[in-house]
């Protein structure tokens, strides 16, 4: 399982988690939302590890055709680097 840690000048020291209003005050007024920090995180996994749809349910406990959503991006993001890098050389 992998965890996002989100913490602030209160919980930095604890174990407890940031507050709602923590939430809403600092991430949620500049356009910030959890499931997007989740998506990217996700992303960001595929990316690294490979596009293995297997590998991004297991480890973030997605669906298989949600995995597999995520790892045909990745596959498509990575297909395109491949090409960019080809065409400079």
């Amino acid at each position: 399982m992998v965890l996002a840690v989100l913490i602030n000048e209160r919980t930095a020291l604890g174990t407890g988690p940031i507050s709602p209003r923590y939430l809403s005050e600092h991430l949620l007024r500049r356009g910030i939302y959890l499931d997007r920090i989740r998506a990217d995180r996700v992303l960001h996994e595929a990316l690294t590890v490979g596009p293995d749809p297997l590998h991004l349910a297991l480890v973030f406990n997605l669906s298989h055709s949600t995995a597999s959503r995520y790892a045909a991006i990745a596959q498509n993001l990575l297909d395109d680097q491949g090409v960019e890098d080809r065409n400079r050389n």
